[in-house]
Parts: C-alpha cells; structure tokens; sequence
C-alpha cells in the first residue's frame, strides 16, 4: 500500500472513559474523521476489547473505577508486546507529577478537555505515521532474520555438499596442524592436503575475494581439481595451471584468489612452493634458524594460460623442519584499540617461539594475547607442515567411485615422450591412469606410481639430462642441481623416453611388465652395488641412490639391458 493512502486510511480506535458524555463526544468526532470506533466503560473493559479487537489507537481516561487508566495503559502495553500501539491519555489533569505518572505507566501523549477536532485530527496522523513507521521497521526486521536464517541453512547445506566434495584429505595427519572455521569456505578460505601416490603430500591455501556464497564460487571446482589431479599423480605446478585456468573462465573480472602451494617430498628433503598473494611463509629450523618465504607470483585468476607461471621454487629440508603458511586473516586480527596484527606481530611470535614450542601455537597463543579473543573469526586460516623422516608418511585415502565397468585385463600399450615435450610435459598421470584401469591395480596407485616415477625420473634427469645424483647430497649442490635441471630441460631436443606397458591376469592375481627406455649414454650397472646385493652408497651411478633400492623392493625383478638406458621391471599383484 502506498505511504500516504495508509496514513488515510480509517483506524480502529478504541476509547475507555467512565463518562457517558465524554465518550459520546469523541465517538462523533473520531466518526467524522472516518474512523471506527470501540467503548470500554472502565479499566478493566478496556484490557478486554484491546486483547479480543486489536486497535491501532487506544485513549485513555486517567481516572476510572473498578481499573484507573494507569493500570490498564500498563496492561495494554504488555498485551502489544512489540507492536506498537499509540496511547493516548484523554484528562482533564494538569499537575505535573500527574502528567508524569501517565507517561510512566506506557502513555505516549494527552488530549486535554475540552476537545479540539483539529488537534485530534493533528495528533492521531501524526501517531498514526509512528505506528506505521514501526510496523515498516519491524516487518523489515522480521524478514532480515527470516533470511538470515534460510541463507544460514543454505551455507549449511553447501557445506555438506561441498565436504563431500572437498574432503579433509590428509589434514588429520599427525604432522598437519592447523585452524581454519567450519564454515570458512563462506569466508573465501579455503584450505587442502593430498597425499600424492609415491608418498609425499600436497597442501594448498587460498583466500578468495569478497564474502559469502559469492566468494565460495570457486571452490568447490578448486577442490575437485585438487583432489582429483592430486590423486592422479599430478604435481603442484601442473594442478595450479588447471585451477588458474579453470578460475579465469568462471570468475567475474573482479575476483581471484590469493593462493599457496606446497608439495612436499618427505622422502628427499625437499620443498617446492608457489605463493601467490598469500602472505609470507615461515620455515622454521630448530629453534633459532627461521627463513622467509616470500609471495612472487600474482593470484589466481588473473592472468591467462599463456601469461601465468607455475614454476614452483625448490627449497632443501631438513626433518623436523616446520613450514608456517596463512590467509590474510591473521594479519588482519584486530585488538580492542582497532590496531592490527600485521606481519610484525607474526614475526614476534614466530621469533619467540622456543625450542619446546610449536610454531603454531606460538602463533595461535600470540594471536590470543593480541586480540583478547579465545574464537576467532571465519576468515583466518593457518597451517603448520612438519617434515618428517619418513617416505609416504600419509596414507592416501580410498574416494575412488567404484566402477560398475570390468576393465581390460590383458593390454599391451607403448608410450613415447620427444624433444621438447620432455621439458613440458609430465606423462605420469597418464601412465598411472591407463594401469588403474585394471580393477585389480586400483588399490596398488601408490605403488604403481612410484614405479612409474622412479623410472621416468631416472631415465629424464640421468638419462637425457645426464646430471649427477650426488650433487643432490649437498646444500650447495642441491641449489646446482635444479638450476642446471631447469636450464638443461629448456634446450633439451633429439632426445626420447619410452615406456612399454603389458598387464596379463592369472590365477593369483596379475603381473604388469614396464619397459623404460632412453636414449641417453646409460651407466655401467653391472658393477652398481644394489644390483650387486651389496652396501648401499650416496654417490652411486645413474639409476643409483633411493630410486634402484626402491625399485628392487616393489618389483617382483629388474633387469638392464644395452648400456644400462633400458631398464624392464616385473611387477606382481595379488587378489
């Protein structure tokens, strides 16, 4: 209805006066204006036509028998609860303290006697537009809350929707420790573990812009396309290429998402990192040696797959060694002087954590002192990953959809990989993907993986790059190893790894045959001492060190052949 055609419109008024004369005189002046009229002799009728008629105006006779106009105004306005009900107290009084004791008891005006039609008329409009201002105020309200609480079911439902999708991961594992809102998605944070099949494990962080549903726009796409590239074998490099490309097709222009990715190898000491807009990350060394790990890319979403740069920078580890990474929500923690947190306040924590402390508490504990707070809001997010001295620490989870498809069970494939595709493609998942078609091979991915891996790895870097595995066992050489393994990759050409694949079923279960083949110099393996059951040493040959020993462990055998750059493995499985 229309503002002014309500203010017109006829109220329903009711009039309580123990005065035959005086009730007879209002009911036909508030007839005239339009308005209808209800009577109530005393106090006590007034309560009852008010609790039974529902008025818009009530006026009052200060003084009545059997209930005073004080008692029932105080009754009145407990029956109108948060409806606001004009009352108006119709008296002849005029000491103050009178005045006073009707306003006290819920009076919102007086009509002094003799009546004036032109004042009534005045003041009844004017309570009349209060009223509906009121009741504005609090239909709006009452639909605020109404959805307030649907968006809340609906952030709820999303959320069910989306942990079905964007699982924990391997967050619960004992060297993960971090803090992030149930419903932190809704924030625009978002936060991911991943083993990876050769063990290892992959977290990543992101800080979407805006709030709300509109900032949990990407995530759910950013969570498939982890997980499910994670699980394939994918390194972090390769992920973040389909996540920023798959954010720069569904993202309106004026969003993206600051981002981190970690990819850690417990199984040779090392890091690789991408930061993207995300603030500083922290490793921690015992208890005096900290380094700084700066962003130096831009977000996520941003720039097209022709511009963006996944190169992920290596970093040598130690066990025990603790890498700190955050949203901006930490830095922007407020205290009660509305000062904030800010990279200062994280690096007083960090720095005065000692030796017993654990990094992230010394942060959490830090950011407590700090606020005043005990909870902290949606938006900030924290993790802390431990190296520790073991290869595939964490058990990749079982997610796989069972197949109601059998898959092939006897295959031959060969695959080749030329010049400069080596330098820019990673054929691993692919591999992985083409064995995990067997059904029987599905649960063995890690194992499968590492096989894979091992051999592509040896047959690329030793291989065709020809570079020395003993570099690697020095802090200096660990540096030269993957300069020189990034500058040799972009001039490699004329150069090929193949990789010929047979799966046959038995009766026990199955046997899968890899052949890898490259065509650099290859390496004398008939003195290698693995090969030779012999002591293990750092500075062995090519296909030397971790990757023969641990090859020789998974495969049921391996041979060499021609000058030691083809290499067959036998892999058994069983029912």
């Amino acid at each position: 209805m229309d503002d002014s055609v309500a203010e017109s419109a006829p109220l329903k008024i009711l009039i309580a006066d123990d005065s035959n004369s005086d009730r007879l005189i209002l009911n036909t002046l508030l007839g005239r204006l339009g308005h209808h009229v209800i009577e109530a002799v005393n106090g006590q009728e007034a309560v009852f036509l008010f609790r039974s008629k529902h008025p818009d105006v009530v006026l009052l006779d200060a003084l009545m028998p059997e209930m005073d106009g004080m008692e029932a105004a105080r009754q009145i306005k407990q029956l109108a609860g948060e409806r606001l009900v004009p009352l108006i107290f119709v008296t002849s009084l005029s000491e103050a303290e009178s005045l006073a004791q009707c306003l006290e008891a819920g009076g919102d005006g007086f009509l002094s006697k003799p009546y004036n039609q032109v004042l009534i008329k005045a003041k009844l409009q004017a309570f009349n537009r209060m009223r509906l201002m009121h009741q504005t105020l609090s239909d709006q309200r009452d639909l605020m809350h109404v959805r307030n609480r649907q968006l809340l079911e609906e952030q709820h439902v999303a959320r069910r929707v989306f942990d079905n999708v964007a699982h924990t991961g391997c967050l619960d594992a004992t060297n993960i420790r971090y803090h992030a809102s149930p419903l932190s998605v809704f924030s625009g944070d978002v936060l991911f573990a991943s083993p990876r099949p050769a063990g290892g494990m992959l977290v990543f962080a992101g800080d979407f812009t805006g709030h709300g549903l509109p900032a949990a726009i990407g995530a759910l796409p950013v969570a498939e396309i982890f997980y499910g590239m994670a699980s394939k074998g994918f390194d972090g490099g390769d992920i973040l290429s389909e996540i920023n490309l798959k954010l720069v097709r569904i993202l309106p222009k004026d969003m993206f998402c600051c981002a981190v990715m970690v990819e850690a190898d417990f199984a040779h000491n090392q890091l690789k990192i991408w930061n993207g807009g995300l603030p500083d990350m922290w490793l921690m060394r015992s208890s005096t040696e900290r380094f700084i790990l700066p962003s130096r890319h831009l977000p996520l979403g941003i720039l097209g797959a022709e511009q963006f740069k996944a190169d992920m920078e290596t970093v040598r580890s130690q066990p025990g060694d603790r890498l700190l990474l955050m949203t901006d929500g930490v830095l922007e923690c407020t205290n009660n002087e509305g000062e904030v947190f800010g990279e200062q306040g994280v690096r007083l924590a960090v720095e005065h954590a000692g030796s017993e402390s654990h990094p992230f508490d010394a942060l959490m504990d830090g950011i407590r002192r700090f606020t005043g707070r005990q909870k902290f809001g949606d938006d900030l997010t924290l993790c802390c990953l431990e190296m520790v001295d073991e290869a595939g620490f964490a058990v990749l989870p079982d997610n796989a959809v069972a197949s109601t498809l059998a898959g092939p069970t006897q295959w031959k494939c060969e695959y080749e990989i030329q010049g400069r595709t080596l330098g820019e493609f990673n054929p691993l998942p692919l591999l992985l993907h083409i064995c995990m078609e067997v059904p029987g091979l599905r649960r063995k991915s890690g194992e499968i993986y590492t096989l894979l891996s091992e051999l592509y790895n040896n047959a690329l870097e030793h291989g065709v790059l020809e570079l020395p595995s003993d570099w690697k066992y020095t802090s200096e050489g660990f540096d030269r190893y993957y300069s020189e393994r990034t500058e040799r990759l972009d001039r490699v050409s004329g150069h090929y790894i193949r990789f010929s694949l047979y799966h046959e079923l038995s009766n026990w279960g199955g046997r899968l045959s890899c052949v890898c083949e490259d065509s650099g110099r290859g390496f004398d393996y008939k003195s290698h001492p693995v090969l030779q059951a012999t002591e293990m040493v750092q500075s062995g040959p090519r296909y030397g060190g971790r990757g023969l020993a641990l090859l020789k462990r998974l495969a049921k055998s391996i041979r060499f052949h021609e000058q030691g750059n083809r290499v067959e493995v036998v892999y058994d499985w069983y029912f």
